[in-house]
């Protein structure tokens, strides 16, 4: 861990950082949300850290009776879930392109979504109705139910993997979608407006917070504490889609031995240095003591199944992923076809959409196997996932 800068709001450090491989323009976006007079303590910067809006992606934010929405994010609760199975690879048929066009059949990516909401995001929307609901249209709130149980686009995957003792594993990677996006930019203009009102001095409008006491605060805390539980959900509903999906290739429903289902895109009260505090990890997973958790690399790379170590000085926290190296239009740009086909070599994907998902590219993303080693002090690395299908929406 490297500490940076002199002086923050609460009179010590403005930066712990975690990766060996940070761009000057990240370190000086996290400085800048760092000196917030929001935030209440120095920022941890995790060593997959990039320039994201407002805030770094890949940065731990606590505040005290503050939170700021678009440090936060637009996808609410975007995270990991992975199903250890009972299957081995022997159990697998020979190819797997049937069960990638079962489960682009089964799981729609992308703008797509269910013809109508199915019985389990009816019953789930039935239990846990949005709050407030009168500050979406009826177009946005009719997208909720279909878009339940859907993957959405972007970094978002799906993918069947085996460890290094050939055991089967199903893992996704998803948020809140559409609904969740429209609240969070919602509450992220209704901040700017807020601060620009109030005269709240601020370095980056972005970085315009919501104060407790202020009217919206509570709305804000609703509704992404909402669209938290729906990511939770989404990612449960297609788990359980995935499943079904490698039973019908395999014959019989796998079995699960472990199921694991962590945001990396959120915000929750937690209590540290003897504080209750907002902690906001933007692109980071919470890495208690013995918490569990999923980082994923790129498509051409492992993934970790991880044990939280309990450090401090993170805020409980570690990487969420590989983290971007280049952005998706210089990716577009830039990359090989030939290149990005080779790196995706033995694994079964969407090859025939590889110009769209170019950008997807590993060569678009730091290396997974260095943020790993960086994070040593955060982490225990439990299994390594490697690949054997990966779709996208695209």
């Amino acid at each position: 861990m490297e500490r940076i800068g002199k002086a923050s709001a609460s009179g010590g450090e403005l930066l712990r950082s975690w990766g060996s491989e940070i761009e000057q323009g990240t370190l000086r976006q996290a400085l800048t949300s760092a000196r917030c007079a929001a935030v209440s303590g120095p920022v941890a910067l995790m060593a997959d850290a990039h320039v994201g809006i407002g805030a770094t992606v890949g940065s731990v934010i606590p505040t005290t009776g503050a939170i700021i929405p678009a440090a936060v994010g637009v996808d609410l609760g975007c995270g990991m879930i992975a199903v250890r199975t009972d299957l081995t690879a022997a159990d697998l048929p020979d190819s797997l392109d049937p069960l990638l066009a079962d489960v682009e059949r089964t799981i729609p990516a992308g703008f797509a979504a269910h013809p109508r909401a199915t019985r389990a995001a009816q019953r789930w929307l039935g239990d846990d109705p949005l709050p407030h609901p009168e500050v979406l249209t009826r177009k946005e709130l009719a997208k909720a139910g279909p878009q339940l149980g859907t993957l959405g686009g972007g970094n978002h995957f799906v993918e069947v993997s085996l460890d290094t003792d050939e055991q089967v594993w199903c893992v996704l990677h998803s948020g809140s979608r559409g609904i969740g996006n429209r609240l969070a930019t919602r509450h992220i203009d209704g901040a700017r407006r807020l601060c620009a009102d109030l005269q709240r001095a601020l370095e980056d409008r972005d970085l315009a917070y919501f104060l407790q006491g202020d009217e919206q605060f509570e709305r804000y805390v609703d509704h992404m504490l909402w669209a938290q539980r729906y990511a939770f959900a989404n990612r449960e509903l297609m788990m359980d889609a995935l499943l079904a999906a490698v039973g019908r290739a395999v014959g019989r429903r796998p079995a699960e031995a472990e199921r694991i289902n962590c945001h990396h895109n959120y915000a929750a009260r937690e209590v540290h240095d003897g504080r209750e505090q907002w902690i906001t990890r933007k692109g980071a997973i919470r890495a208690r003591a013995g918490d569990r958790g999923v980082i994923p690399g790129s498509m051409g790379s492992d993934s970790y199944v991880v044990t939280g170590l309990g450090n401090p000085d993170s805020y409980t926290s570690a990487a969420h992923g590989a983290g971007r190296r280049m952005s998706r239009k210089r990716a577009k740009r830039d990359l090989s076809i030939d290149d990005f086909r080779e790196a995706m070599a033995g694994r079964t994907w969407q090859h025939g959409r590889a110009e769209r998902l170019v950008d997807e590219s590993p060569m678009a993303y730091k290396d997974i196997a260095t943020v790993m080693s960086d994070q040593a002090d955060l982490v225990r690395i439990d299994r390594v996932l490697r690949a054997i299908m990966n779709y996208k929406g695209c």
